[in-house]
């Protein structure tokens, strides 16, 4: 079957999918236990009294370098996937920034160089992020300590798939779901995609024998793209429902760290994707050639 027919018809399936988990939890709604399940549990979580309020400026900054940075590493990682004769490749110097002490230097395209670069960049981004997310408390906002989490989830799922979307302010609380969401991409997916990133990056010590069986290749390649679907099924979802649970306002939240629903969101959030959109046109070999060619040598 052609790949475009393909498309085709996983795009139905998920049409067709999506409208019977609407049909069905609009039924679950219709029985007098599941309204009364949510009538108890609506969602939405008890926080510790402590929690802060709002979004600081350095957690929209961050926010902001990592959308930057995730839409590279996934363009550069689809490429590598893809890629059947690299423009360039690289060669990195032995002990080097891009070679781990005592490995052998080896030859790798310029395109494994790009994402490995920005696959650094990203996880110094994520320690900065977690570190202060426990210095300033922002993690009693994301990481559930209610033990009725799921329960509340569960309740947040039903009125998500029936289109009677749980009604929250972010600037305030997130809900139970988006909670147990963001606490699996920070604390799982993330370390996850960085330690499988690493076993196959020329920083990995390929001399060390006993490293190398206990954590082989195919083991991270196997659980490495699986991670990258993940990110990339977090993220469209996660677009869409910024988009329609109060667009102008969640953009200021996570843009401009104001609880308003003026504009200002909108610009800098547009001016963010300018700078994402020329990142991904320079991010060509003939452009990061000179940067490559300090901690190495690119060649063909």
């Amino acid at each position: 079957m052609p790949r475009g027919r393909k498309v085709l018809w996983g795009a139905l399936g998920a049409v067709v999918v999506a409208l019977a988990l609407v049909l069905a939890a609009r039924g679950l709604r219709t029985l007098e236990p599941v309204q009364d399940f949510i009538a108890q549990y609506d969602g939405h979580t008890a926080q510790p009294e402590s929690a802060p309020i709002g979004i600081p400026a350095w957690l929209g900054w961050q926010h902001f370098l990592n959308m930057f940075l995730m839409v590279l590493i996934i363009r550069t990682g689809l490429q590598i996937r893809s890629e059947q004769r690299p423009p360039a490749n690289f060669t990195p110097r032995r002990d080097s920034l891009f070679s781990a002490k005592g490995n052998t230097p080896k030859k790798y395209s310029m395109t494994i160089w790009m994402h490995q670069a920005l696959d650094g960049l990203w996880v110094l981004n994520g320690l900065v992020f977690v570190i202060l997310l426990f210095v300033t408390g922002q993690w009693m906002r994301l990481v559930p300590t209610d033990p009725y989490v799921f329960h509340h989830a569960l309740s947040a799922g039903i009125q998500y798939m029936s289109l009677d979307w749980p009604s929250e302010n972010g600037w305030v609380h997130y809900n139970a779901l988006q909670m147990i969401t963001y606490t699996l991409v920070v604390f799982v997916a993330a370390p996850l995609a960085a330690l499988t990133g690493w076993r196959m990056s020329s920083w990995f010590p390929t001399e060390a024998k006993a490293l190398n069986r206990a954590f082989p290749m195919e083991a991270a390649r196997r659980v490495h793209f699986p991670v990258m679907l993940f990110f990339v099924g977090f993220i469209v979802v996660h677009v869409f429902l910024v988009v329609f649970t109060g667009f102008l306002a969640n953009l200021n939240h996570m843009y401009t760290s104001r609880e308003a629903t003026d504009a200002w969101g909108l610009v800098v959030f547009l001016a963010s994707v300018a700078v994402t959109a020329a990142a991904w046109f320079f991010l060509r070999p003939q452009f990061v050639a000179p940067v490559a060619q300090r901690f190495g040598t690119v060649g063909r």
